[in-house]
């Protein structure tokens, strides 16, 4: 790396470094500690989802109504929004890796008194700080993961692990049938030891994540250029090792005004000012997944159970949750070899016409019918719903990335998220009071499929060609300089001086 050419200057080639490497054991290690984080929201979610049941019985559970489980739901997004807040701006001015030890450390104390609730409130006030640790992991360990993975394979690990949320989906829809079967456990216990499992997975993740180094991005920036330094010759030593090779030199560089801190009317200058396309962008892209899932996933096991006579929910949930991790590995890919406009409006679209479809002929559906065709809108949905997460964390300059992400994460969900779960318990209490069969929630379905139809043609239009390219070439940092040392920036400073695509 380049000696500073002043103080509070540096030249350094540390992202062309990083960039240029192979895959290898190490970046598995980055994507276990980091991206298994996904994996505990799933498994929250879908606990949540399977026992409604459950929570609703007064003797064993806690006496809540339809609309009570889909206010928790709600409840947990809330918190999730305000965390992602909170943490994301603490992740941007103190490091990315002292906030994902922290924010692991609040999910699981969180998930802990979960399972001790003993009241309503109590149950919800502990899934609101739940959902605030699982926020500010989403703030965190995004940026994180985009500032150590090499461009060429950003994008297919980032659907990827943002789409391991449905392995514990899957995992935790599974865990429920033992749990929820009287002749196994008892059912008081039964679904307070679910919840004390997450946090036994939260322990183990934390240990593998205190091996994951801080971004040497974020350190060079903020004037610790030393140190990233040892930390990408670290990598870069075990990386050929490991793969048996002799690696390139590079001769891109990048000069920075290195700052202690950034502040906060700045950041807020960029995503609103500087980079208005990529905002409406983003925010079209949240509220469309964020509505879509949590609307239907909050509220599926409570739709089986109301409508289609299904007293064990926890293998439909397995099987819909399967075909959305599949589906994330399959289109996953393609976000890097076709491209991310392309991919985004066609996984929007297609599973918004899909849904659209679904609400349309509700009444026509058994549950096994109803969640095969589940499986297969979100088989293409949760490709397109993984990637926002990918857009929000790479078309923003280096030093609001994870801001950025908490902020869209929080408004998105926000008006999608908070309101979906809410609309479709009342949807679902309103149908069960008054006689009415499951088409009465096919409302919450047309919804649905208008904002995800809406954010692909969004996309279409705003969308950022970012495959394949450097961070700092998609959104130049905010403190860089020209330089004069072979630079390879020229990416326009914001959606004014260019065309986004």
């Amino acid at each position: 790396m380049s000696n500073g050419v002043e103080t509070g200057q540096i030249t350094t080639d540390i992202p062309a470094r990083l960039d240029r490497l192979h895959w290898s054991r190490w970046h598995w290690l980055v994507v276990i500690g980091l991206g298994t984080v996904w994996i505990l929201d799933g498994l929250e979610v879908t606990i949540v989802g399977s026992m409604s049941d459950a929570l609703k019985d007064a003797k064993t559970g806690l006496g809540m109504s339809s609309f009570d489980v889909g206010l928790a739901g709600a409840v947990y997004v809330a918190g999730a929004c305000l965390g992602a807040l909170f943490f994301g701006q603490l992740t941007d001015r103190f490091g990315r890796k002292k906030l994902f030890l922290v924010t692991l450390g609040v999910y699981t104390v969180a998930t802990v008194m979960t399972a001790f609730s003993m009241s309503p409130l109590w149950y919800f006030a502990a899934r609101f700080f739940t959902g605030a640790g699982i926020g500010g992991e989403y703030a965190a360990i995004n940026s994180a993961i985009d500032e150590l993975i090499p461009a060429r394979y950003r994008g297919r690990i980032d659907v990827a692990i943002n789409g391991s949320f449905w392995v514990g989906a899957a995992g935790g829809a599974l865990l429920t049938i033992p749990l929820l079967d009287p002749n196994t456990v008892d059912q008081a216990w039964g679904w307070r030891l679910a919840f004390g499992l997450g946090a036994i997975l939260a322990v183990g993740i934390l240990i593998v994540r205190r091996n994951v180094p801080e971004s040497p991005r974020w350190l060079f920036i903020h004037g610790r250029d030393e140190e990233g330094d040892r930390i990408v010759k670290d990598i870069e030593t075990r990386v050929a090792r490991e793969n048996n090779e002799e690696l390139a030199d590079v001769h891109e560089t990048i000069t920075i005004r290195q700052r202690k801190t950034i502040p906060l009317p700045l950041i807020a200058k960029t995503v609103f000012t500087m980079y208005p396309r990529r905002t409406i962008l983003c925010f079209s892209l949240f509220v469309g997944q964020a509505f879509l899932y949590n609307a239907f996933f909050f509220t599926y096991g409570d739709t089986l159970t109301s409508f289609l006579g299904v007293t064990q929910t926890g293998y439909y949930i397995a099987v819909f949750a399967v075909s959305n991790f599949v589906g994330a590995l399959a289109l996953g890919p393609l976000f890097d070899r076709i491209g991310r406009v392309k991919m985004l409006t066609a996984t929007y679209v297609v599973s918004g016409l899909l849904l659209g479809y679904t609400g349309l002929t509700l009444d026509s559906y058994s549950a096994a019918t109803l969640t095969l065709m589940g499986c297969i809108i979100f088989f293409v949905a949760s490709a397109g719903a993984s990637a926002a997460y990918l857009t929000a964390s790479e078309v923003f300059p280096m030093e609001t990335r994870a801001l950025c992400i908490a902020f869209f994460y929080a408004i998105g969900t926000a008006a999608g998220g908070i309101a979906g779960p809410l609309l479709f318990g009342k949807l679902i209490d309103s149908a069960v009071s008054g006689g009415q069969g499951i088409s009465a929630i096919a409302i919450g379905y047309y919804i649905g499929a208008v904002l995800m139809v809406a954010g692909g043609i969004v996309a279409a239009f705003l969308g950022v060609k970012a495959e394949n390219r450097s961070l700092e070439d998609i959104a130049e940092p905010l403190t860089a300089q020209s330089s004069s040392q072979g630079s390879h920036r020229a990416q326009p400073a914001s959606d004014h001086a260019s065309n986004a695509h």
